[in-house]
This record gives C-alpha cells, sequence and structure tokens, in this order.
C-alpha cells in the first residue's frame, strides 16, 4: 500500500479539518472508517478491486458512510475517486488518527492481557503507562486478550515493551532452570 500518498492526504485532511475547527468530528469520521474497513472483507475487496470504476467505490463508501459522515470526509470520498486512489482509504484513516493523536498530546498504549482489563488492573496499568511517557500526556488504552499470557500483562507504547505477563516470568524461570 502507498503509505506516502495516503500520509500526504491524511496531512492535508487534518491541516483543513483544524482550519475548520473540525478535527475531533473528522477523526470521529477516520475511527468509524478504519474500523468499518478492516471489519469487512467485502468493503476491502471494492475498495482494492483494479475492475470497479472509482464512481462505483465512491458510492459504496458513500452508502456505508455518507449518512454520518462530515461533509469535508465526503469531500475526502470525491477526492479519492477523482484521483483513482479509493484503496487509500484505510490507510488515510489510520495515519489521520496518528496525525491527530499527536496533535493532541494522545498516546496510544496496547495492553495485552490474559482476560479483560478490570478496573484495578486498568489503574495500575494507566500508572505504569503515565511512568513511561511522563506527564502532560493523555493516555488512552486498547485492550487486547491473549490467553497464552496466563496472568499479567504486556504494555506496548510506541517501541517501548513492558512485559510483565507470567508466561514470561515462567519463561525466564525456564531459561535459569536450563542454564544451572
Amino acid at each position: 500500500m502507498n503509505t506516502r500518498a495516503a500520509n500526504r492526504y491524511a496531512k492535508a485532511l487534518i491541516e483543513l479539518a483544524s482550519q475548520s475547527n473540525q478535527e475531533d468530528a473528522i477523526h470521529t469520521d477516520m475511527q468509524n472508517i478504519a474500523l468499518s474497513i478492516a471489519g469487512s472483507k467485502d468493503l476491502q475487496q471494492v475498495l482494492k478491486s483494479p475492475i470497479l470504476e472509482n464512481t462505483l467505490k465512491k458510492s459504496a463508501v458513500n452508502a456505508v458512510f455518507g449518512k454520518s459522515a462530515q461533509p469535508l470526509t465526503l469531500k475526502l470520498f470525491g477526492l479519492l475517486a477523482e484521483n483513482k486512489r479509493m484503496e487509500l482509504l484505510q490507510a488515510i484513516a489510520t495515519q489521520y488518527q496518528t496525525l491527530y493523536n499527536t496533535q493532541k498530546g494522545i498516546v496510544k498504549a496496547i495492553v495485552t492481557t490474559a482476560i479483560a482489563l478490570d478496573d484495578a488492573l486498568k489503574t495500575k496499568v494507566l500508572q505504569k503507562a503515565q511512568e513511561i511517557v511522563g506527564s502532560g500526556k493523555k493516555i488512552t488504552i486498547e485492550n487486547k486478550i491473549e490467553a497464552s499470557l496466563i496472568g499479567g500483562f504486556v504494555l506496548r507504547i510506541g517501541d517501548v515493551q513492558v512485559d510483565a505477563s507470567i508466561a514470561n516470568q515462567l519463561q525466564k524461570l525456564k531459561r535459569e532452570l536450563v542454564e544451572n
């Protein structure tokens, strides 16, 4: 996928959204678009199809998102169709979210746990994440569930990872036993 082109579209979109004070509303649109495309193989195939005309792709996207999308988002659909770049829509939506988070000082923390986070563990993870990123940044948590961790959590913020899982501790213990 052409991420450079998607990045350029996303930068232009966030700039226009900021000028018209709509960056939050467009962010909501981009979240919905990214999630919907990621969750629909049919929509992915429509957008990537070299056989379908871009006007048909635009019509499909308008049918799915048109009722709830902001006018600026609808203009993006038209521009992508005109430039024969509809396949970039998901990448643009994802990149817009990254740019938005950077602009607003929001850091995304991905927490992988064996079970869904409860309030106590969520508070503990937020404290650890705040230690890593420092004060002044807002942290959003995305929880992924992976039963193989047995317990504890793996926290990933950017390129920093904290592995406090029981599976990791057992792996360390196993290495120590093998070495000795």
